[in-house]
């Protein structure tokens, strides 16, 4: 993330690098892994922030910081603070979400993501030499973590403030809808809830940077479109397949499955642009009685998830799927149904943006060298919500986790934090926020 000979103050007159320079006298390492072990220990999954968000409130209050928790419901709520500046510059939102996909819980994620849960699965912080490990230590909490870690130091440096560092830590950041069994009292507990309720109650900035991981500055991202696929056969009987007409339903769909899998690699060669490179999944197929094996059912379902480009509107994506799906019918004889059952679209804002210029040379400056843009992107974030309501924001992150005295994959780089990078990206957060609302309006280019 950083070369030795590089100055992360490079490109700072000499009032703001002071200014940096004295903030970055307040991160501490041990402090990072504290926080990261407090967010870590207390579990929340998509739908049950509840609790983190007090805590992130009460860490912040403690800190001298103005802090509040927003109630979306008993179960679900945001965390956000504000360091008040003098009113005559622009308002910064440091943005994180702080749920979980996975819960910790055997009884829900097993056996989907495997047939016991790894120490890095549970909501239990664990500690390997400079990393820590645990549910979400990395994404979303160790982002989230890095935003306390720089507005605690911002604020003991005592800096006078223009605009007003705003932060956000937001429920409901997962693409996922309510889960299922637990007593959810709302369908809509993921996809951005907590973030659009954030804006909605008046929690608003001139611009705004999400921490995600991704050692780059983003001004773009894919949106999401789902997809449910019905493939319909014959309900029959195992004990008369060889005297009735038989289709099986659940053959068919492993049919169409392939053919789709196929597909989406031409599918997002085909929307490649900008920062981003779309892709496809079949994400879940469901179809007949666990009680019994002797009957098939009429019909088996499968959900799609076809991330979009910001210039891929979810109707357009939504003709395109539905036009592949009938080549796949006629192709096999089958009848397949598509309905499209949630659209996020994506979003981008102008990268000639004040905040992105700064954040770019915010990471030259780190890395000592030009900034390098990646353009295979195909995560989605709370950015889409952000920018949708009228917000510029970029997407800044640690990068995933290497080098480490362990093997990393998908899960664990989820599910680790490296502190010394948790240092780095603090810093980070440090100047450029310090290099924003310390500003004027006319001087960011707001009128």
């Amino acid at each position: 993330m950083t070369t030795a000979r590089a100055d992360a103050l490079a490109g700072l007159g000499d009032e703001r690098r002071e200014w940096v320079e004295r903030a970055y006298a307040h991160v501490d390492r041990a402090r990072l892994r504290d926080l990261a072990t407090s967010v870590v220990n207390i579990p929340s999954p998509t739908g049950d922030e509840a609790p983190l968000a007090r805590h992130i409130t009460a860490v912040l209050a403690a800190s001298g910081i103005e802090a509040h928790t927003m109630d979306l419901d008993d179960r679900q709520a945001n965390s956000w603070g504000r360091l008040r500046g003098d009113g005559s510059g622009p308002d910064l939102l440091l943005y994180a979400p702080i749920d979980t996909v996975t819960t910790g819980d055997p009884a829900e994620d097993l056996p989907w993501v495997g047939n016991e849960l790894r120490a890095d699965l549970t909501p239990h912080a664990q500690f390997d030499e400079n990393y820590v490990i645990g549910l979400g230590a990395s994404n979303p909490k160790g982002h989230a973590v890095c935003i306390v870690a720089a507005a605690e130091a911002i604020a003991a440096a005592g800096i006078p403030l223009r605009g007003d560092l705003v932060l956000g830590f937001g429920a409901g950041g997962m693409p996922t809808n309510a889960r299922p069994g637990v007593g959810n009292p709302r369908r809509n507990t993921g996809q951005g809830v907590g973030c659009s309720f954030l804006l909605e109650q008046g929690v608003w900035a001139d611009c705004a940077l999400i921490a995600k991981p991704g050692w780059t500055v983003s001004w773009e991202e894919v949106g999401l479109a789902w997809f449910e696929i019905t493939v319909h056969g014959l309900h029959t009987y195992v004990g008369s397949r060889h005297r009735l007409p038989y289709r099986n339903a659940i053959t068919a769909a492993g049919e169409v499955v392939a053919k789709l899998e196929e597909w989406f690699p031409k599918y997002s060669a085909a929307h490649q642009d900008g920062l981003v490179a779309p892709q496809g999944i079949v994400a879940n197929i469901r179809g007949g009685w666990e009680r019994t094996a002797s009957f098939t059912p009429e019909q088996v379902r499968l959900t799609v998830d076809l991330r979009l480009n910001p210039r891929t509107t979810p109707t357009a994506a939504k003709r395109e799927l539905k036009a592949v799906v009938a080549e796949i019918a006629q192709s096999l004889d089958l009848q397949i149904d598509v309905e499209q059952v949630l659209a996020i679209p994506g979003e981008g804002s102008d990268p000639r943006m004040w905040l992105r210029r700064a954040a770019v040379d915010a990471w030259e400056a780190a890395e000592g060298k030009p900034h390098q843009d990646f353009f295979d992107a195909s995560g989605a974030t709370d950015a889409n919500i952000l920018r949708s309501r009228g917000i510029p924001t970029i997407r800044v992150g640690m990068p995933k986790v290497v080098d480490a005295p362990f093997e990393v994959d998908f899960a664990m780089g989820m599910n680790t934090v490296d502190l010394a990078a948790a240092e780095r990206f603090t810093k980070y957060l440090i100047r450029v926020a310090l290099d924003t609302v310390t500003r004027s309006l006319e001087e960011v280019g707001i009128d």
